[in-house]
């Protein structure tokens, strides 16, 4: 039987060749924190290597994702459908190996990882999960959720602001199933951290409220192993566990040292590191009994049939909470969903409420939360504000079973990197909300959104310079365009209630990656529509408004509170005989993906006099417009002044519009 030792060492060998092969990569973790991995993945991780979705399985996190062979090694070592090739081609085109972990790419890979910080930020996510799943489906005797969220975390991770932001709020939440081993090793890019990286740690996470367990000999399986069974003691805390490594544990001249962190150790550092090591195995071998002393497919699967056996039993005695339980996690809205919000869009569309769009997304969130058990989501400080919290809103921290809303506090990153792995962990649909101009604070989480990709909604409201006298710090311009660059992402901003509501049907009927709905302050006008363009909105633009009877001149097209501008400058060209469309084009993204017969139907080619309105930065809207059309939009920051003022201002009028339509018709 392999000593312990030598089963880490397999993750150290793997490492080093991967990295070697693909000459670049990152050793040094995985030969410091191999040790750790291997208490944890053969002691206490509970998963299936035959089933990497199954429910109740331990989430395993790598926030230091540049180390990422050690999770491949892992991967590969205990059973999962990742072959010894993938790791050869580490790091190489379409290879399943990328040089961060990427939750679509490998079996096992429950998030994507390499910003440092935000793993650990998705664990909280999917220790928070798991914490109101439970609430809400277990049982006496039927524990159906029952897992832990695991992190491995570095010092990057620990500097970074959203460990502060997430640990802080997971400590509030009392995370007890969380719990991240520290691989404090001294050492980052540039080299020993005590130069810049000063914090007494433990002290400022015993300070958030968390169980935390100091100086672990992170080479010492018995030290490690001893601290993890302290670590789940306590149900009311998260645990962190500062381990106590050598980078690139094992390579004579390279271990300790920064050197070992982000380059390959050289052909002759990795064979005195086998030598040092005691590894006489060729690149990518691995003996048969250290591959069967690792492999973790038995143990998986009968872990996952008692598992079933359990469900089994609870399907019996609560029928509807089983039934519940897996079409949630299976992603699925419940019956009667489509009927149910297009009745509710249809009534909007009848009733024609004058509303701000933020006030539209609370009427919605009224109207679909009572149907969406899924739904959970919260407010970076700003609920009365973002208007998120809705009639049936019951707050995480107390003890109902139906909890669904969560209050963020001032951490725009963190709650959008939680809810990414609310979203990741399964069995909810997950929303956050800020005011737009702070979507610079989370954004590098709602890309991550995308490059996962998460079904999260992102909310975002006071969108633009109607925000008013709060002034230019809060006023975005840029933020629309910026997001909307994003790909994959979905950016939505609807001219009225109605649109709203139409945004937030799309957002909850997508299950291939984020949405970010953006609301106004201010009233916006109701505008009407037939039949025909209320199903339109879903795709993205559709023809608001068309001359009765000659054929239009120009096209005007605008989002948001600008419609009501457009359509306000339709009505006064009319009166001097110039005929105009109006456009109407809340997502962008969703438009451009219509088959080119719809796109060229709303917005026909031989029309090139055209005319984008936009609150936000002018020059996104030149892919619609061309050279020979012209944008109404920002140029500069915004200004601390009434909305009206500002508007009129930075020349949203519908005399700016008629003279821009008139210009291109020259």
């Amino acid at each position: 039987m392999p000593t312990r030792r030598e089963l880490a060492n397999a993750i150290r060998a793997l490492a080093m060749d991967a990295v070697e092969a693909a000459k670049s990569g990152h050793p040094g973790m995985p030969m410091g924190m191999a040790d750790i991995a291997e208490v944890l993945w053969n002691d206490f991780l509970s998963h299936n290597p035959g089933n990497p979705g199954w429910p109740n399985r331990d989430r395993f996190v790598l926030s230091n994702g540049h180390g990422s062979m050690l999770q491949y090694a892992l991967l590969h070592l205990t059973g999962y459908d990742l072959p010894i090739e993938e790791l050869k081609r580490f790091r190489q085109l379409h290879s399943r190996t990328p040089g961060h972990p990427e939750a679509r790419e490998a079996p096992g890979v429950e998030t994507t990882t390499g910003p440092l910080g935000q793993g650990l930020a998705n664990a909280v996510g999917m220790a928070l999960a798991e914490k109101v799943l439970a609430a809400r489906f277990n049982r006496e005797g039927f524990p159906i959720v029952d897992h832990y969220t695991y992190v491995f975390a570095g010092d990057g991770c620990m500097m970074e602001g959203i460990s502060h932001e997430a640990a802080s709020l997971a400590g509030t939440l009392k995370l007890g199933k969380l719990i991240v081993l520290y691989d404090d090793n001294g050492i980052s890019i540039d080299g020993e951290v005590h130069g810049w990286f000063t914090d007494d740690t433990p002290k400022r996470f015993e300070a958030y409220g968390w169980e935390v367990i100091r100086d672990v000999d992170g080479h010492n399986p018995e030290a490690i192993k001893a601290a993890l069974v302290s670590a789940a003691l306590d149900p009311g805390k998260p645990t962190l566990i500062c381990c106590k490594t050598v980078i690139g544990f094992g390579a004579p001249n390279k271990q300790g040292k920064e050197v070992s962190h982000g380059a390959p150790l050289g052909k002759d550092e990795v064979a005195l590191a086998r030598q040092q090591l005691g590894w006489t195995h060729p690149p990518f071998v691995i003996p048969d009994a250290i591959y069967d002393a690792w492999n973790a497919e038995a143990k998986g699967a009968e872990r996952e049939a008692a598992w079933n056996a359990l469900f089994a039993r609870y399907e019996q005695a609560y029928p509807e909470l089983a039934a519940e339980f897996k079409r949630r996690l299976a992603g699925e809205l419940p019956a009667g969903w489509q009927a149910h919000a297009e009745a509710y869009i249809r009534r909007l569309q009848a009733e024609g409420p004058v509303v701000a769009s933020r006030k539209a997304s609370q009427m919605a969130l009224d109207a679909y939360g009572p149907l969406l058990p899924e739904l959970i989501g919260g407010s970076a400080d700003l609920a009365g504000s973002n208007l998120t919290v809705w009639k049936g809103s019951k707050d995480v921290n107390g003890s109902d079973g139906r909890a669904n809303y969560v209050y963020f506090g001032v951490r725009e990153f963190g709650m959008s990197a939680i809810a990414n792995g609310l979203a990741l962990h399964g069995g909810f649909l997950p929303y956050d909300a800020t005011f737009l101009v702070f979507s610079d604070y989370a954004r590098n989480a709602v890309r991550m959104s995308a490059l996962i990709p998460a079904r999260v909604i992102h909310v975002y409201t006071h969108d633009s310079i109607g925000l008013g006298e709060d002034g230019p710090t809060h006023q975005p311009v840029e933020h629309l365009a910026s997001l909307r660059y994003i790909p994959r992402n979905h950016v939505w901003r609807p001219c009225d209630a109605v649109e709203s509501a139409a945004a937030w049907k799309a957002a909850i009927e997508r299950r291939d990656g984020p949405t970010c709905l953006v609301f106004s302050r201010q009233n916006l006008a109701h505008q009407p529509r037939d039949e025909a363009q209320l199903a339109a909105i879903a795709r993205g633009a559709y023809v608001l408004s068309d001359p009765p009877e000659a054929k239009f001149q120009a096209i005007l097209i605008a989002t948001g509170s600008e419609v009501e501008l457009a359509m306000e400058a339709m009505r006064a060209l009319a009166q001097q005989g110039i005929a105009v469309r109006v456009v109407s084009m809340p997502c962008a993204e969703v438009f451009d993906a219509q088959p080119v017969e719809y796109r060229e139907g709303v917005l026909p080619s031989w029309c090139r006099a055209r005319v984008a309105i936009e609150a936000g930065t002018a020059d996104y809207w030149r892919k619609y417009v061309g050279l020979d059309g012209a944008v109404i939009g920002m140029t500069s920051f915004g200004a601390s002044a009434p909305a009206h003022v500002l508007f009129e201002h930075f020349g949203f009028t519908v005399a700016n519009v008629m003279d821009a339509v008139k210009r291109t018709l020259r």
